[in-house]
């Protein structure tokens, strides 16, 4: 039935293209607005992160010593986070750890894709602060090396994303898909070098050839349906990147489609009506998965805002909902891993960080704030973290 509903998404909607005014979809702009000041932590933080940038050389998927199976070095690859050489069996297949990082996955492309995009990031939004060109020309330029260069640019798909090493004859899983999720808050970084000189026509025609590809790729490939029909944070997030990845390339009407059909096929099948996630819960850092997929969930939220919808207050006859699910999780904020009836093996104090800043912006879909005394105390304005700028 889902490879059903799957293939019906993209029979009907993939080549319909309909143009949408340019925008932040994630990033509250009026807090970006305020920040014009440079006066907070934050922003001047971006600024030396951009400084850094203007200076420095991104690497690109062309760097790596690996060579993906199709030979093709403009082919991303990366390797799965949790799995291991089998001490039983030395030279076999890879065999999974939860939540243990095999440090294996530093020689392939998911290292340098994040910096790059974390580099487009700080520019754009060095730019937007001050207008100086400078931040926008490097910004441009690193986008150019990356999705546009000949020689340079990594092509439009995930075949070999979180390949394992001994399995599936070094295919890569629907599982990689997640590795481009970073291109979430770099697409809504671009959204602000928009009236640069230096963000061309050119520039943008071509942006848009390669997430319309990387959009089609994901939407027909097994690959993609693999990752489509998952269940848990990893379904979320294909939604919340297709849904993106339309908005930017003037599909709005495949983003409408994952929008409407994300209550019921994320929401009310992986949140309990008593406010939990099975499915990130039976993770060893399951607060870590549960405060992640939640992450996903708003953002998306947030998309769906762009398009006068209501997602965040969607709710289940039997009571399903993110507000729920933050319900759960807010219980556990400023408590010892003892109180916490789950496995949460490593970043328990960052994890409950992440969480405040989730149950911040959750509070902004509601008319009347409801979670801010689990993070009044634990966030400020004053934090250096990109979230002051942001939300």
């Amino acid at each position: 039935m889902r490879k059903l509903v799957f293939k019906v998404i993209v029979s009907v909607l993939l080549f319909c293209a309909i143009s949408v005014q340019s925008q932040t979809r994630v990033w509250n702009i009026e807090k970006l607005n305020q920040a014009k000041s440079l006066t907070s932590e934050a922003a001047k933080f971006i600024l030396r992160e951009a400084d850094r940038a203007l200076s420095a050389d991104i690497l690109t998927v062309m760097d790596k010593e690996t060579i993906p199976p199709s030979g093709d070095k403009h082919d991303y690859i990366s390797a799965g986070r949790y799995w291991w050489p089998d001490p039983k069996n030395p030279g076999g297949p890879y065999i999974r750890k939860d939540g243990v990082v095999n440090r294996e996955i530093d020689k392939f492309d998911r290292g340098i894709l994040g910096s790059m995009a974390k580099s487009v990031k700080d520019l754009s939004v060095a730019y937007y602060l001050t207008s100086d060109e400078r931040y926008a020309v490097k910004a441009v330029q690193n986008l150019k090396i990356w999705f546009l260069n000949p020689s340079t640019k990594m092509n439009p798909n995930m075949n070999f994303g979180q390949t394992i090493s001994g399995r599936n004859e070094g295919k890569g899983r629907g599982e990689g898909i997640i590795d481009t999720y970073s291109f979430i808050d770099m697409l809504d970084a671009i959204e602000l070098l928009k009236n640069s000189k230096s963000y061309t026509a050119g520039v943008s025609e071509g942006l848009t050839n390669w997430f319309s590809a990387y959009l089609n790729w994901m939407m027909t490939t097994e690959i993609g349906n693999e990752e489509f029909t998952a269940k848990n944070n990893h379904g979320t997030a294909f939604d919340v990147q297709a849904t993106r990845y339309a908005l930017f390339v003037g599909k709005e009407e495949i983003a409408r489609k994952y929008i409407a059909d994300f209550p019921e096929r994320r929401v009310f099948t992986q949140i309990e009506p008593d406010g939990s996630q099975p499915l990130e819960l039976a993770r060893t850092t399951a607060l870590g998965y549960s405060t992640f997929n939640l992450t996903h969930m708003l953002d998306m939220c947030c998309l769906a805002k762009s398009l006068n919808v209501d997602l965040f207050n969607s709710k289940s006859a039997d009571g399903r909902s993110i507000s729920k699910a933050f319900d759960f999780l807010s219980y556990y904020v400023g408590k010892t891993e003892s109180h916490f009836p789950y496995k949460q093996i490593k970043e328990w104090d960052s994890v409950q960080k992440k969480l405040c800043w989730q149950l911040y912006r959750a509070d902004k879909f509601l008319t009347k704030p409801v979670f801010v005394k689990f993070y009044r105390n634990k966030i400020s304005d004053s934090d250096k973290d990109d979230n002051v700028l942001f939300y």
